[in-house]
């Protein structure tokens, strides 16, 4: 597949009739990738020395020039509330996620990502602070990486293998991944239906797409999902049509969570009821990023991947 980075040009290709024959473990149609991401406490607050305070939530309201003890408490329901609700979710059918986790929030919720490797569930990075690294400097960059990168295998326990930057990246973001030596994927794309390697200074990184449609970001205002049925009956059609087309070729479905949004009491019986039927239909191995990308690897006969010294922590 042609690669995807700036300066080599777009593809709008992708493997268009070339798609590659892998086989999912148990015959299964799709893999399904449920993400939690873990942001709380990473959000831009005053309270913390930050320019200004998150302005992003249900109720969007920016205080300016003084601490948000309202915005903040928004925040911390998903890790007081929010987080039991989704584990016991998933664990309802032993569904490993992907805790997707900015590494300032992994510093305040180390119970909570080590309980997160204790039910089977992978950490992954998403970057130091919840922001865009947009416009970033390279050096900036890099050490926002690494820095990430201890902070969360420090709290877990676990070295991460994963990232993903909130919304836009930069043009140097996958090459200081592979420079750091730690990551063997990154979810810096929304471009396809299944994974994807690509080739950059002789190495051959997995990228895995994620979706923003089947999210429960769009609980936001103007996101279109008002009852929590709007998230079950969309993310079941995704899984549906792929399922189908899953008997011909290879498919993937992301499913992105929010510990303060899908948590509420409101919701989180969508979320039961998406992973109890897509766990009962026999068609999906529900896997985390991290098995994904390493079984799409050795599908397509690259060698096995591994950390190198100075990304391991």
């Amino acid at each position: 597949m042609t690669t995807v980075f700036p300066g080599e040009g777009r593809n709008l290709r992708g493997y268009g009739d070339d798609v590659p024959e892998v086989s999912w473990p148990n015959g299964a149609a799709v893999a399904v990738s449920f993400v939690v991401n873990v942001e709380e406490g990473a959000e831009r607050n005053l309270l913390d020395g930050d320019e200004r305070n998150e302005s992003v939530y249900e109720a969007r309201e920016e205080v300016v020039g003084a601490v948000d003890p309202c915005m903040t408490s928004h925040y911390d329901y998903g890790p007081r509330a929010g987080y039991q609700r989704i584990r016991d979710a998933l664990g309802r059918h032993g569904a490993p996620a992907t805790f997707s986790t900015c590494g300032r929030a992994a510093e305040r919720l180390s119970w909570l990502l080590r309980d997160a490797v204790m039910n089977g569930h992978e950490i992954g990075c998403h970057g130091w602070r919840w922001e865009t690294h947009a416009g970033m400097p390279v050096d900036q960059e890099r050490e926002i990486i690494a820095r990430t990168h201890a902070a969360i295998n420090e709290a877990a326990g676990v070295a991460p293998v994963g990232w993903h930057t909130r919304s836009a990246s930069t043009e140097n973001t996958r090459r200081l991944l592979i420079e750091h030596g730690g990551f063997l994927y990154d979810s810096d794309a929304y471009d396809d239906d299944m994974p994807y390697a690509v080739n950059l200074d002789g190495h051959r990184h997995m990228v895995l797409p994620y979706a923003f449609d089947t999210n429960d970001m769009r609980f936001q205002p103007g996101g279109g999902f008002i009852q929590g049925e709007d998230f079950t009956r969309y993310c079941l059609a995704a899984f549906d049509r792929l399922r189908r087309e899953g008997k011909s070729a290879p498919r993937m479905l992301s499913i992105g969570l929010h510990l303060r949004i899908i948590g509420r009491p409101a919701r989180i019986d969508a979320l039961e009821q998406v992973v109890d039927t897509i766990a009962s239909s026999g068609e999906a191995w529900i896997a985390t990023r991290g098995q994904i990308a390493r079984h799409w690897r050795q599908a397509i006969g690259l060698p096995e991947w591994q950390p190198a010294s100075n990304g391991a922590g």
